[in-house]
């Protein structure tokens, strides 16, 4: 399809769409965004290792401040400072075709509502009280359907929700036209998308370094 690069920029301005910051900027061989979140100050992401990277992590001393390569850990923790702290393992994911799904249906007890805001398209599923069970987005850029915020809260989890959600947004994402999917996944939600026929992409390691109050 694309190369790495333009991959990752993608799904960075998705995330961007998703979250509603400006678009990345150009950083060298990466890219740059300002969040201006209390504990995530700007994001800083490489798509491959190299001496820009390096650089960047050896300059930065201000905590809330994230670096982010497509790479594995081991690769590059060794040779920065102590002070950079490793964040639970991330991993850029494609499905470049439909999603393998079985036949789910909603669990008893729960509805849907949408919403959208710029080219982003949010589905939640709440209880009959109104209670947030499940949510997540979908992001539409370039030709790319980039999936984010994927939560299901803890008391309502092991009832197929995600895969009725993530349904759901894929519905959404090919009525407009968009079969190639991507999404940055955790080890847990990792072992789901890979029952719906999403692939690894590449590892996303992330670094920061925390505030010490």
């Amino acid at each position: 399809m694309k190369d790495k690069v333009s991959i990752v920029e993608n799904w960075l301005k998705g995330w961007c769409l998703s979250r509603e910051v400006s678009f990345p900027v150009q950083y060298k061989s990466g890219f740059r965004v300002i969040v201006g979140d209390e504990k995530q100050k700007e994001r800083f992401v490489f798509p491959e290792l190299n001496e820009d990277f390096f650089q960047l992590a050896h300059s930065i001393d201000e905590s809330w401040i994230y670096l982010k390569v497509s790479t594995a850990p081991e690769e590059f923790i060794e040779k920065i400072s102590e002070r950079w702290v490793l964040q639970p393992q991330g991993y850029m994911m494609t499905c470049f075709h439909p999603m393998h799904f079985r036949e789910v249906s909603l669990a008893k007890g729960y509805h849907l509502e949408f919403s959208e805001y710029n080219t982003t398209f949010v589905v939640r599923i709440v209880t009959e009280s109104g209670g947030q069970a499940s949510i997540g987005c979908v992001s539409l850029i370039d030709n790319l359907a980039v999936y984010d915020r994927i939560v299901t809260e803890k008391d309502h989890q092991r009832k197929g929700l995600a895969t009725f959600l993530l349904k759901e947004l894929e519905n959404i994402a090919l009525s407009k036209g968009f079969t190639n999917n991507l999404l940055v996944a955790t080890e847990e939600g990792k072992l789901l998308y890979e029952t719906l026929g999403w692939k690894v992409y590449c590892l996303h390691t992330s670094i920061v370094i925390p505030s010490q109050s």
